[in-house]
């Protein structure tokens, strides 16, 4: 991988030096199909069919011209490419030795003109990782699938080019594929005497280039639009799937998501959607949860469900298609200049995918799943070392691919939610209006997006930029109420602190509200209060001589980024009457901000189960009760004393089996409960039931056992050595699709036998014969909370290959291994102390590799904390 970084440095000294006027790029895919005919002569050398040896990759031909300027005559600089093998490069006219120009990932262009034209016939590998040109055997039916990944920059895999985000062109792709395929790309095309026509493209950068090409199940539509003027925009529509998908396919629903969505951001964005037709394609084994190449957005195709799912999952859905959607101005049409200014279009498109989810769809909703669910994933990434501004200092490729985090994307969204309440909502889509139109096919940085909101809203977005953007860290809040001889309040005020490593105090738009129960039991509000808090201290106005609240909550509403802290009396009150919240956003704070505390160690981990049992039935909000019943594995898992563990298992496991039998039958909530008693499943009880379920021995009223619950219950089985290999090969052939070879694979490396175990760390450590959904399978069956005994002997190991996973395999298996396989179940010092010694002995080792290690020691230092609190409350309750 070190060969294939690109520094900000190098980026910034060739878009200095470089100007690309445009690309041609032809792709001949006949070699993804065994058997397929050799190219004829025409079209490609015969020692170059791209019919490759068994020993090297399958490999396709990519012809590249690249027509580009100079700005000084003479100069050298150098293009990108990822390919076993070059054929020819030609520079000007004259053929360059490939054996000489060409390094495995750069080709050096030494004495440039002034108008330049580069042709570069290169032997490209298909992909089983998910980057690149990715191919997919379907093991249902024997069918061929491809599709394109490059985000940040894997384009070079494909095709060569100038790999960075400022170097934008237009592209016109022509794709040659076998007999009876349909090809796609971001233009529309054409299919002519064999080849496929792809329409020139507007500039856009490498990373957003896409092809999908096989025998997918296509479907179309349209959407049509009138606007002030008199003009029609009409957009031609399509969502496509493997066929084997095809059954379980909603297309109806997607567009119906799509035409909401162009409906809301053209009314708020007053530019029209600038990339012609509007596809969607779901694929297999894809890492992402989808990428917004205009004209052809891909999405993984877990978001065809093959079963019941809830609610939930459809909000998940239309959030990433509208999420997509935003990128089209934020990201495609206006890029950020290079990967320090990502949030430019992750952080707008995470903020826009809610604000457009609950202002045009039917999940009105939608601030409770990102108070609730988003927020989570920015609060852990601010509290680790590794921590970041928004605006992060990406010094090259490998930091900006671990730069797709909740700094990123959730942070960066909650603090443009701030911004929203900060500078109000017209100013801000103000800002947003004149930023498309000032920079559209262009390149930004922060200052061109500050200096638009400092029109719109006559505030001094600096001091804001400064404390949001280009600072990192969470800063806590909590409540501080006086009361008189009346108990009526007399003052309440926000005190605000900050980490000792981030000491730093922001500004914050917040509100403050007021709770009480009623004679009917409800917990509702009665006051609310909303201001600018600033420093370590702010009286909040308007609630003196309020009546002595049951619960104060800060951050009411959720406008601000702050991790939100109790009172001893809000706290007292949550324990008994979190459940009786009428409202389901202060609920939803109200639990956030308890799983806040027990990551904080200030709330024992029994504590948080204590309230998931007295309170998680009556939790009406299904995507809620999802992510509170993760937090509440997370808890018995990684923050109970091991000591208390076994005993906390069984009271979730008898409190989930309780909710299971109650729930409605058939509901939402049935199901919901259904796969969290498999998930904590551990006693004979437990997988007696499973078992029962499904073998048809047992039932619960409504409950539908469709295929993936099946494999839901099935998993604790194999853990639990409750189901062998002839079980769980027996499924596979009710199953035999490429979700359930997934399924059976994780099954497989589930089972406690230490051969298991082994064959399992073989399979992704020293071999890289598996796809990249296959690694994923195999590293989710092999750890498993109940075996902390079988993988112990493998802390060693990690650290032993981490380095050499690193240098050997691509940048998304080695993140995979890396994050997957460190020892977290082995929360022991002595583990804290064998990653504290491996970042010390290497650090000379690749950075992001060591921002992996580092982040996962913190992980596991938080939960041996979480731990001795937990211990510590045992301790003083037998005292």
């Amino acid at each position: 991988m070190p060969g294939e970084n690109l520094s900000r440095d190098e980026a910034r000294e060739r878009a200095g030096l470089l100007s690309v006027t445009g690309y041609e790029v032809r792709l001949d895919l006949r070699s993804a199909v065994d058997g397929a005919s050799a190219p004829d002569e025409a079209t490609a050398p015969e020692d170059t069919a791209g019919a490759t040896a068994p020993a090297g990759p399958r490999t396709f031909r990519s012809v590249t011209t690249i027509r580009f300027r100079c700005a000084r005559p003479g100069a050298s600089s150098f293009a990108d490419l990822i390919a076993p093998a070059v054929t020819s490069v030609t520079l000007n006219g004259t053929d360059l030795d490939p054996a000489a120009v060409f390094d495995g990932s750069r080709i050096a262009l030494d004495g440039l003109e002034a108008e330049n034209v580069l042709v570069v016939d290169a032997q490209c590998a298909y992909s089983r990782t998910g980057e690149g040109m990715h191919r997919f055997v379907d093991p249902e039916d024997g069918e061929v699938y491809l599709y394109t990944q490059y985000e940040p920059a894997d384009a070079r895999r494909v095709f060569a080019n100038f790999e960075q985000p400022d170097l934008k062109a237009p592209y016109r792709f022509e794709v040659t594929a076998p007999e009876g395929w349909t090809v796609w790309s971001n233009g529309a095309g054409t299919l002519t005497d064999g080849v496929w026509h792809f329409a020139e493209t507007a500039p856009i950068s490498t990373y957003i280039t896409a092809v999908v090409a096989g025998p997918y199940h296509y479907v179309t539509d349209s959407y049509r639009r009138t606007f002030e003027d008199g003009t029609v925009l009409e957009i031609p529509l399509g969502a496509m799937c493997r066929k084997g998908l095809a059954r379980h396919f909603d297309p109806d629903d997607i567009f119906l998501i799509t035409k909401q969505g162009l409906d809301f951001f053209h009314d708020h964005f007053d530019y029209p959607y600038p990339f012609g037709k509007y596809d969607q394609a779901f694929v297999p084994e894809y890492n992402l949860g989808a990428m917004e190449n205009p004209g052809l957005v891909t999405f993984r195709e877990e978001y065809i469900f093959r079963g019941y799912v809830t609610r939930a999952s459809y909000e998940r859905r239309a959030t990433t298609i509208l999420h997509e959607m935003a990128h089209m101005w934020f990201g495609d049409l206006v890029t950020m200049r290079w990967w320090d200014d990502l949030w430019l279009k992750e952080s707008f498109a995470d903020f826009m995918g809610s604000f457009a989810l609950v202002g045009a769809t039917r999940f009105t909703d939608g601030w409770i799943t990102f108070a609730n669910n988003r927020k989570a994933w920015a609060y852990r990434a601010d509290q680790l070392p590794s921590t970041h501004p928004v605006t992060a200092d990406i010094r090259d490729l490998e930091d900006a691919k671990l730069n797709f985090d909740g700094i990123t994307y959730a942070k960066g969204a909650s603090v443009l939610k701030q911004l929203v309440a900060y500078v109000g909502q017209d100013a801000f889509l103000e800002g947003a209006r004149r930023y498309f139109k000032r920079n559209a096919y262009g390149n930004t940085e922060l200052g061109d997006l500050l200096s638009v909101l400092e029109e719109t809203s006559g505030r001094d977005m600096a001091g804001w930029a400064r404390s949001w953007l280009q600072s990192a860290g969470v800063n806590s809040l909590t409540p501080q109420a006086a009361y008189g001889d009346d108990g009526r309040i007399t003052e309440l005020a926000v005190v605000q602190e900050a980490a000792e490593s981030r000491p730093g105090l922001r500004p914050h738009r917040a509100a403050v509200g007021l709770y009480r129960r009623t004679p009917e039991g409800a917990l509702v509000r009665y006051a609310r209060t909303e201001a600018d808090i600033d420093g370590p201290r702010t009286v909040m106005p308007g609630l003196a001589g309020a009546d002595r609240p049951d619960l104060i909550l800060v951050n009411d509403d959720d406008l601000t980024y702050c991790k939100i802290r109790f009172d001893a009396a809000s706290l007292d009150t949550l324990r008994a009457h979190l459940g009786d919240l009428s409202d389901p956003l202060a609920r939803a704070l109200c639990w956030s901000a308890a799983w806040n505390l027990t990551r904080d160690a200030l709330l024992p981990a029994r504590d948080f189960i204590a309230l998931v049992l007295a309170h998680a039935g009556r939790e009406t909000d299904i995507g809620v009760l999802q992510v509170v019943h993760a937090w509440a594995r997370s808890a018995l898992i990684h923050y109970a004393a091991p000591e208390w563990r076994e005993h906390g298992q069984r009271l979730l496991s008898g409190n989930a089996l309780e909710q299971l039998r109650a729930a409605e039958p058939g509901s939402e909530q049935q199901l919901t409960w259904a796969r969290f008693v498999a998930s904590i499943a551990a006693s004979e009880g437990d997988l007696q039931l499973l078992r029962g379920l499904l073998d048809g021995t047992a039932k619960i009223d409504g409950l539908h056992v469709d295929q993936e619950l099946r494999w839901a219950f099935l998993e604790p089985l194999a853990a639990h050595g409750a189901a062998d290999e002839s079980v769980i090969d027996a499924e596979l052939a009710l199953d035999d699709t490429a979700s359930g070879k997934r399924h059976q694979v994780r099954c497989l490396a589930a089972r406690p036998s230490a051969a298991v175990k082994a064959q399992a760390w073989a399979q992704v450590v020293e071999s890289d014969a598996l796809s990249n959904a296959l690694v994923e399978a195999v590293i989710a069956g092999f750890a498993r909370p109940g075996q902390r005994e079988l993988t112990a002997p493998y802390t060693a190991k990690y650290f032993e290959v981490i380095e050499r996973v690193w240098a050997e395999r691509s940048i998304q298996i080695a993140m995979d291994v890396v994050r997957g396989l460190y020892p977290s179940l082995q929360a022991h010092r002595e583990t804290l102390d064998a990653t504290e010694a491996w970042l010390a002995a290497h650090e000379d080792a690749a950075p992001a590799l060591r921002r992996l290690v580092l982040e996962a020691g913190d992980d596991l230092a938080r939960a041996l904390w979480a731990q001795e609190r937990d211990w510590s409350e045992e301790r003083d309750g037998a005292e």
